[in-house]
């Protein structure tokens, strides 16, 4: 399968990004961007299925990822970093507009782009995150210390904490606790518990995934380390301020919104679910579809593959002939 990816490194926005890329160049550019942790192989069912649907397939290992450059400081992996890599990206390629999807932490990336370079692209999927809108008057920080240091995000937020956390599990069982996890909450751990400790690693493998494809992050990882993925959430409030401009902006780019409705943070009136189908969601991303996946997690692109696909390449096929 992933035997016919192209893997290659480009230069964009001052540092090297390593991508895997499989289809025709003339072919309408699909950029597929990754969460946490991940990397582009991730995207590994999509790539085949959009490349034999008459689309170019490129999926980048995200900076601090993998096989890509990994900045030092936390102050490098803003969403104005990684929507400049974005567009070095698609100025590689000379593409004007791209259709992009992105899961986790590429969705927000993905937001980002339509957010601050809508030009840029032809439509957007994002799996599992939606967009929010940005509170003035709260940091990002401050409202997840209402959870407690018990949450995930709190955890990630002092530097070299979840790097000692993750280190005494080998990088096998760390990808198991992530990839494999079924919790809806929103990922907060007991008092004076870490929250890799507190995942869980099932005794048996689902079948959606197996042990060597499991094995190929867990190599990545422990190859590159887990520092420059958790520098993305040491930036949330970095972002804060970024976006202040685009205070009360919508987003105006044909947009699907993909997540399983037992994704983490599914859980109540003020859950995920409960917010997409809600009013404001629709209010602040217009040109909005909607698509919920009964029995889904987190990681929806691998557990639903033939699903997410489908509905991607169905998305992305109405507007190519809207375009054509």
């Amino acid at each position: 399968m992933t035997s016919e990816v192209r893997e290659k490194k480009i230069k964009t926005n001052g540092i090297w990004l390593n991508v895997a890329e499989k289809g025709d160049e003339v072919e309408p550019l699909v950029l597929l961007l990754h969460g946490f942790p991940e990397t582009w192989f991730s995207w590994r069912h999509q790539i085949d299925f959009l490349s034999s649907h008459g689309y170019h397939v490129v999926a980048p290992d995200l900076r601090g990822y993998a096989d890509s450059d990994s900045p030092p400081t936390h102050e490098s992996y803003t969403v104005s970093h990684l929507v400049a890599d974005v567009i070095g990206l698609l100025d590689h390629y000379g593409t004007a507009q791209a259709f992009v999807a992105g899961h986790d932490w590429g969705a927000i990336i993905g937001w980002s782009l339509c957010l601050f370079r809508p030009d840029r692209v032809k439509g957007f999927v994002s799996l599992s995150v939606p967009y929010s809108p940005r509170d003035p008057n709260l940091k990002p920080s401050d409202l997840f210390k209402s959870f407690g240091d018990g949450l995930y995000i709190t955890q990630f937020q002092e530097p070299g904490r979840a790097e000692a956390a993750f280190a005494k599990h080998d990088c096998m069982t760390v990808m198991k606790k992530f990839l494999l996890t079924t919790r809806t909450d929103f990922w907060v751990a007991p008092p004076n518990t870490e929250i890799i400790d507190d995942l869980e690693v099932p005794s048996t493998l689902p079948d959606w995934i197996t042990e060597e494809e499991i094995q190929v992050y867990a190599d990545k990882f422990q190859k590159s380390g887990f520092t420059g993925p958790l520098n993305y959430y040491r930036a949330m409030d970095l972002n804060w301020e970024i976006l202040a401009p685009w205070q009360g902006y919508k987003i105006v780019i044909p947009t699907k919104f993909i997540a399983g409705d037992k994704d983490m943070g599914n859980e109540g009136a003020n859950g995920t679910i409960t917010y997409v189908k809600g009013e404001m969601f629709k209010s602040i991303v217009p040109n909005l579809e909607v698509v919920v996946i009964e029995d889904g997690h987190h990681f929806i692109q691998q557990e639903k593959s033939e699903r997410v696909s489908q509905e991607i390449l169905s998305f992305f096929n109405k507007l190519r002939n809207i375009t054509e």
